[in-house]
């Protein structure tokens, strides 16, 4: 394993702040979430930051690669292509599982929406091992992958995450990408200790590093990317640069944006406590191991066996009775916390709501006030199986065959469905479109 790039301070690149990202002070590069950047049609802002040497990074969020089935092939692509169009030096991705079902299971695929956590088994390890070695070979550049936050834990867990990180990097030579805020997640919700974590990875395989911000509510963290980054997740990441140099260090907001100037305040403490963090003792140690993990996992993407279907299929299983649970209300799996469940259920369904006003902002407007509860109720019922888009047209078109909540706009919503549903005209027997759009959704539960 080749040592990382330096990357130096960055800030997650959005839309919603790409003027002030250009304007701030001090920034060596960006991240931009792989799903939102056409290669045909990149933004201006980040072209513009290309060409003053500002380097972009490609953040993906949909690749599952901690899902029981291998990687998808066109996702791969598209992964790849954004990483030329952007000159990128590495991309990313996430170690979780984000749709589960299918010909695994014989039964109905689901899409999460978000990135759900991998059980720290053997058989989800050599399960993931193998994604990671096909995502690596269909890659123009290196990959590293991120550390998720999580509401719950698996029961029958065989290794802690540190462990589970550095059996990854090992047999596979990937990179990792340290989120602290995730690691913070993790203390506050599953009861793990983020110095403990740090103790047992390998961090000087680190590509980069995450720090984001969050809320507890009922002794609960959500990792928001809403909210200022809080002390505790500063004080994981001064522990973590006193074992290691980070090559890189990325400040995440993902909405509620606050005004310029607090982004800036915000990189300036992410910035003063790298420079107080000193080296602890220890630090052969850690080299020594730091070479053995380079030198054994130096085969990459072309060393390991392959994983047996019957392995694929334990997997496949317990994460759709997982997911199913999650949402599409079927009983909850043996060992897990039932309340726990409850709350992701909640914030899955939560998200779901917030995307799809995202993705679809007429939708909002028409149905004014009845917008949010209409939509979380048709989610109990109603998982989603195609990603936010399809997931805003079989909302509208279940209104339209159920009823609308008072005050929204009937024709409204029957015209922006019918010009989003299909590539037949509007001339032609609408109201069978409707019909066969309906029947097809229904079908699908």
């Amino acid at each position: 394993m080749r040592q990382p790039m330096r990357l130096g301070t960055g800030i997650g690149w959005r839309p919603e702040i790409a003027e002030a990202v250009e304007r701030m002070p001090g920034i060596d590069w960006v991240e931009a979430v792989a799903e939102n950047v056409c290669p045909d049609h990149v933004p201006e802002s980040l072209l513009r930051l290309r060409e003053r040497g500002v380097t972009v990074v490609p953040h993906g969020v949909s690749l599952g690669l901690g899902g029981a089935d291998r990687p998808d092939e066109s996702r791969l692509t598209a992964l790849a292509e954004r990483a030329e169009v952007l000159g990128s030096p590495l991309v990313t991705e996430h170690i979780a599982f984000v749709r589960a079902g299918g010909p695994l299971t014989a039964s109905p695929l689901l899409e999460a929406g978000h990135l759900l956590p991998v059980p720290r088994t053997r058989d989800a390890l050599d399960v993931l091992c193998e994604n990671i070695r096909v995502a690596q070979a269909a890659l123009p550049v290196p990959l590293a992958v991120e550390n998720i936050a999580a509401l719950i834990s698996w029961p029958g867990e065989e290794m802690t995450e540190g462990q589970f990180l550095y059996d990854l990097v090992d047999r596979t030579g990937v990179r990792l990408l340290i989120d602290v805020a995730n690691l913070h997640t993790n203390h506050v919700n599953r009861g793990e200790d983020p110095a403990k974590a740090l103790d047992e990875l390998p961090v000087e395989a680190i590509a980069y590093v995450h720090v984001a911000g969050g809320f507890e509510r009922d002794g609960v963290w959500h990792d928001s990317h809403a909210h200022p980054v809080p002390r505790p997740v500063l004080d994981i990441l001064a522990d973590l640069a006193s074992r290691v140099t980070p090559p890189g260090v990325l400040l995440e907001r993902d909405e509620n944006f606050p005004e310029p100037a607090e982004l800036e305040r915000e990189l300036t403490a992410i910035r003063g406590t790298l420079e107080k963090a000193g080296p602890l003792p220890g630090g052969a140690e850690r080299a020594e191991r730091a070479e053995a993990v380079r030198v054994s996992g130096s085969g990459g993407a072309d060393s390991g066996p392959d994983v047996e279907d019957a392995t694929r299929q334990r997997l496949a299983l317990s994460q759709a009775a997982l997911l199913s649970s999650l949402v599409a209300g079927t009983p909850v799996p043996e060992g897990f916390d039932r309340v726990r469940l409850g709350v992701q259920a909640r914030a899955l369904a939560a998200k779901r709501a917030d995307v799809v006003a995202k993705v679809a902002p007429e939708l909002p407007e028409i149905l004014a006030d009845g917008y949010r509860p209409a939509f979380l109720a048709y989610a109990q019922g109603h998982p989603m199986t195609d990603g936010y888009r399809r997931d805003a047209l079989d909302f509208a078109g279940h209104l339209l065959l159920t009823g609308l909540p008072e005050g929204a706009e009937t024709r409204r919503l029957r015209d922006w469905w019918l010009e989003r549903s299909g590539p037949a005209p509007l001339s032609r027997r609408p109201g069978a479109r409707l019909a066969r759009a309906t029947r097809r959704a229904l079908l699908r539960r």
